[in-house]
């Protein structure tokens, strides 16, 4: 039940603004933005969709196969990976690069400001879905976008159903090749800002971005999340958290849910519930891939959430 995961890994640089964006921005300003945020809080952390997506499914005992490119500066990720048993065999080095940076500052909103240096990532495009053997299916999750753009077509190629999942990479593309995207995957994830963006930028509102696929997934936070298939509608709630401490990474782990529930043949209820147990065991930590549970513990707090066990 291998899942391929096409998508970027980074060195998270993540900094926590004790205040709120709002009070700092002006909005009648914002064409002479010129502002400074003190963080006093600051850490460096394993990040990148692909790793976080891969680190979170190997967590429920899947089978995540990451694909990535990273830079001469991989080497603590590189020993992290070999700690938790995530194969490294389609990580390709990038010589004279830096593997992929994001500068993330959080406010007491939730609010991100992030900057991202891509490095390594920009030759996502060398990687081919075809090298992966045993592959059942996909994600096509944010990277370069000549490689995802590349790694859509060689899955539709090879007839491996994928997610698609354009993140914070979405506003890289054309409403043309947003569209061609739904052509070629089988399910597409969103939140509720990237679900806005695609709608503006194809001219399809949601039902008709639904009717392209087996199902369109837009998580929206605190709130849960809506999964649309064709005829169907279903209202995931989001699961119970008893500290939230970092929303980073939330909709990567919310991904590898989503790919776990799809590899074990789950209704789309069950699936979307995991998903959003994943999320919110994510937030009660900082960092992206610091959290941790043994499978039991995962499924007696999935019980406890939604009275029942998959």
């Amino acid at each position: 039940m291998t899942a391929l995961i096409c998508g970027s890994f980074a060195y998270d640089t993540i900094m926590v603004f004790n205040d709120r964006f709002k009070n700092h921005i002006l909005p009648d300003k914002v064409h002479i933005l010129n502002v400074s945020f003190l963080v006093p809080q600051l850490r460096r952390e394993f990040g990148g969709c692909a790793g976080n997506i891969a680190y979170n499914l190997q967590l429920l005992k899947g089978d995540p196969l990451p694909m990535g490119t990273v830079g001469s500066d991989f080497g603590p990720y590189q020993q992290w990976l070999e700690q938790t048993g995530i194969s490294r065999r389609h990580i390709r080095l990038i010589d004279d690069t830096y593997t992929a940076q994001a500068f993330i500052t959080t406010d007491m909103d939730a609010n991100q400001i992030t900057a991202f240096h891509p490095g390594a990532m920009n030759f996502a495009h060398e990687n081919q879905v075809e090298d992966a053997k045993g592959v059942e299916r996909g994600i096509v999750a944010p990277d370069g976008r000549e490689g995802m753009i590349a790694h859509g077509q060689q899955f539709q190629a090879a007839g491996i159903p994928f997610i698609f999942d354009p993140g914070q990479g979405l506003p890289m593309f054309t409403g043309e090749e947003l569209l061609k995207f739904s052509e070629q995957a089988t399910w597409i994830t969103l939140n509720d800002y990237e679900a806005q963006l695609l709608q503006k930028r194809t001219g399809l509102s949601t039902r008709q971005l639904a009717e392209r696929v087996d199902a369109l997934i837009i998580t929206r936070g605190a709130e849960g999340s809506t999964i649309y298939t064709p005829g169907y509608r279903f209202e995931i709630p989001a699961a119970k958290t008893t500290a939230p401490t970092d929303p980073t990474g939330c909709g990567d782990a919310y991904r590898a849910g989503i790919l776990y529930g799809l590899a074990h043949a789950m209704d789309w209820e069950t699936t979307g519930r995991i998903a959003s147990l994943l999320g919110a065991i994510k937030i009660e930590y900082h960092g992206t891939q610091n959290h941790s549970f043994e499978l039991a513990e995962f499924w007696d707090r999935f019980k406890e959430n939604f009275h029942y066990r998959p």
